[in-house]
């Protein structure tokens, strides 16, 4: 394998990306920022609720990656006979030596930490000695791996109030299901009657295999979706959970506080800490959210709903 590294701004990466796996042969392309780990870095990943980010940096450093050094070099002298030469800039051309792809990735992702005794490990690890508790799951299968602190705090918040709670949770609907990891993290902990929905029908699938990858009996569908067993997402339950974003929280207010059960929990994450005062005015009418643990940024906001209230209609 060779690679080709070139220099070169903006305006050029996205032509210059298609020439070279469409002409040229190149097995892939990759963009990074050429300022990158200076004071002209540039971020650009949006956080919800602020501006998107910007189509691109102002200088890219993009690498292309060739079979054989010959098309390699054919690409390097195609680029600087183009009337554009004088914006591209050559930083490399070089042999990559070969590797087991598989593996570097795998050797990326280690156990995550939940509590001490609870922990995520994916499928080529063995677990820890300590760990009590295990969710087998690979990264990249679908959002909700543990490597986001939203998903550690809604996990987290599950393992330490199970050994209060968990003996009343004979209903669980897991709202916004993803991978399926909050639901399968609640069976771990003694949950039943648990129910998983999402929009996607591609995350239903991943649920329901994750699911059974970890030896735990739930229920995934689309909202409103029917089985032998009846309509999921229906009724109340005594704890809710959602990890989404904040605005898809703040439109789904009334229906996830009309699911959870006199007594009940509703656990919440994809927040921000800028945005707890919104995700309280958005649920005050029908229940009072507090911020239970927070971690890099994000927060996780929980309520309860008391003894012998009577549940609103979502």
């Amino acid at each position: 394998m060779h690679e080709l590294v070139l220099r070169l701004p903006e305006a050029l990466v996205e032509p210059l990306s298609e020439a070279l796996t469409g002409e040229c042969d190149a097995l892939s392309v990759s963009v990074a920022d050429a300022d990158a780990g200076t004071t002209d870095e540039q971020a650009m990943f949006g956080e919800p609720g602020m501006p998107a980010p910007k189509d691109g940096w102002q200088r890219s450093e993009l690498t292309a990656l060739f079979e054989q050094e010959a098309q390699a070099t054919e690409a390097a002298a195609l680029l600087m006979a183009q009337d554009f030469a004088d914006q591209l800039e050559i930083l490399a051309l070089r042999e990559v030596a070969d590797a087991d792809w598989v593996r570097l990735t795998q050797s990326q992702f280690a156990p995550v930490e939940i509590t001490p005794e609870f922990w995520i490990v994916p499928s080529w690890h063995e677990a820890p000695e300590q760990a009590r508790q295990v969710i087998r799951l690979d990264p990249g299968l679908a959002f909700g791996t543990g490597t986001h602190p939203t998903t550690r705090m809604c996990l987290r918040w599950t393992a330490r109030q199970a050994p209060a709670l968990a003996a009343g949770w004979d209903r669980v609907l897991d709202y916004g299901c993803g991978s399926g990891i909050l639901a399968i993290g609640a069976a771990l902990h003694g949950a039943r009657g648990i129910e998983a929905v999402d929009i996607d029908p591609s995350a239903v699938t991943a649920t329901n295999d994750n699911a059974q990858a970890n030896g735990v009996q739930l229920r995934a569908g689309l909202p409103d979706a029917r089985d032998a067993q009846g309509a999921l997402a229906h009724g109340e339950y005594p704890l809710v959970l959602a990890n989404i974003l904040a605005t898809p929280l703040k439109l789904l207010a009334p229906l996830l506080a009309g699911h959870v059960a006199a007594g009940g929990h509703l656990v919440l994450a994809g927040i921000l800490e800028r945005q707890a005062d919104e995700l309280k005015a958005a649920y005050a009418p029908w229940l009072t959210l507090d911020v239970s643990d927070q971690e890099d940024g994000w927060i996780l906001m929980t309520a309860q709903r008391p003894h012998g209230s009577a549940t609103p209609a979502a």
